[in-house]
C-alpha cells in the first residue's frame, strides 16, 4: 500500500524545486549563452505535479456508484441510500446508453439533442458532455455539503441490443475525472429473470436464460473486486447491510431511513411497492424455466458465483 501523500511532502518538494530553479537562475546569469539544463529539473516538476495531483485526489470527496442489473432490489436500496444525511442520488444513469428517449422533445438534455442533431457526435465528445456536467453538479454538492451519488444504468450495458457492447461504462468514464467509491448489488438471478420478463423487458437476444446468465457473467467481470451485496441479504436485515453499505461509500448513515426511505421517489422503481422492506415471495413461473436453468452450464456457474441455489 503506497505512503499517503502530505502536505508536508508537497512543501519539501516545492522548496527543492524552487532550490534547484535558483541554482539554475545563478547558472544562466554566468552563461547567458549556454543551452544546458540541468536534467533533473522536468523530472522534478514532473513529481511536483503527480503530487498535487495526489493531495487533490486525497481532499476531494468521491463521487459514488451503485451497480445492478434491472429488476435485481436496485431502486429499493437506491432509495435507501437517498434517504441517508446529505446524500444527492442520480436514478439510471449512462451516458452511452443506445436505450433512446421515446419523445422526440428533449430541450434540456444536451447528450439526447447532440444524438439527434443534422451532425451527431462520437461517443468521446458524448463523454466530453457528461463530465462537464458532471463537474458542474459535483461542485454544486460539494459547496452545500451534499454526497453525490450516481446509480448506474447498467441494463444499457449488458442487457440491451443483440451482443454485448465493447464500451466503456458508468465508472470507466467517472474514475478519469474524479475519486470514485462503488458498491455492486446483486439477486437470485432466476428472481430477475422472472421479473424482466414479467414486465417485458427482455431486451437481449435470445431472450432465454442461459443468455441472460452469461450478459449476467459479463456485468460481474467488469466490475470484478467491488463490494457486492445481495438483494436476500439486505431485505433481511436492512439496518446491517445499509451500515455496510454507507461504510463502503463513506456516507454518513441514520437508521431513520427504514421510515423514511418510502417518500424517496427514483426513476427505474418497477417492482411490487410497500412501505416496509421484506422478502418477497417468488413469482409464479413454468416448470419449463425451472429446468432451461438447471440445464445451462452458464446459469449454474453463475449461481455458484452469486452463492445462491436454484431452489432458494
Amino acid at each position: 500500500m503506497s505512503r499517503r501523500v502530505t502536505r508536508h511532502d508537497f512543501h519539501d518538494a516545492i522548496e527543492g524545486a524552487l532550490a534547484l530553479l535558483r541554482d539554475h537562475g545563478d547558472l544562466a546569469v554566468a552563461d547567458a549563452g549556454a543551452s544546458d539544463r540541468p536534467e533533473a529539473l522536468p523530472s522534478l516538476f514532473e513529481q511536483c505535479r503527480d503530487l498535487m495531483r495526489e493531495i487533490e485526489a486525497q481532499e476531494r470527496p468521491p463521487v459514488r456508484t451503485i451497480h445492478h442489473l434491472a429488476c435485481t432490489g436496485g431502486t429499493l436500496i437506491s432509495r435507501c441510500i437517498a434517504a441517508q444525511p446529505n446524500v444527492q442520488v442520480l436514478s439510471e444513469v449512462d451516458p452511452l446508453s443506445p436505450m433512446r428517449q421515446q419523445q422526440s422533445f428533449v430541450p434540456s438534455d444536451l447528450i439526447a439533442l447532440a444524438q439527434r442533431g443534422s451532425r451527431p457526435p462520437d461517443a468521446d465528445v458524448l463523454v466530453k458532455i457528461f463530465l462537464s456536467g458532471l463537474s458542474v453538479l459535483y461542485e454544486d454538492a460539494r459547496g452545500r455539503g451534499h454526497d453525490l451519488v450516481l446509480r448506474d444504468h447498467s441494463h444499457s450495458h449488458f442487457s440491451y441490443g443483440p451482443a454485448l457492447p465493447a464500451r466503456s461504462s458508468l465508472r470507466d468514464i467517472v474514475v478519469e475525472a474524479f475519486p470514485v467509491r462503488s458498491v455492486l448489488t446483486v439477486r437470485h438471478p432466476f428472481d430477475s429473470f422472472l421479473s424482466l420478463k414479467n414486465n417485458g423487458w427482455l431486451h437481449f437476444s435470445p431472450q432465454t436464460l442461459h443468455e441472460y446468465a452469461v450478459r449476467y457473467h459479463a456485468f460481474l467481470d467488469h466490475y470484478q473486486g467491488l463490494e457486492c451485496v445481495r438483494y436476500e441479504d439486505f431485505v433481511a436485515d436492512p439496518a446491517g447491510q445499509m451500515q455496510r453499505i454507507c461504510s463502503v461509500l463513506a456516507l454518513a448513515y441514520d437508521s431513520d431511513f427504514l421510515h423514511t426511505f418510502s417518500a424517496i421517489k427514483l426513476s427505474g422503481d418497477s417492482g411490487r411497492k410497500g412501505s416496509f422492506i421484506a422478502p418477497r415471495a417468488r413469482r409464479s413461473h413454468r416448470d419449463e424455466l425451472a429446468q432451461e436453468a438447471a440445464a445451462s452450464d452458464a446459469f449454474g456457474a453463475l449461481l455458484g458465483r452469486l452463492g445462491y441455489e436454484l431452489g432458494t
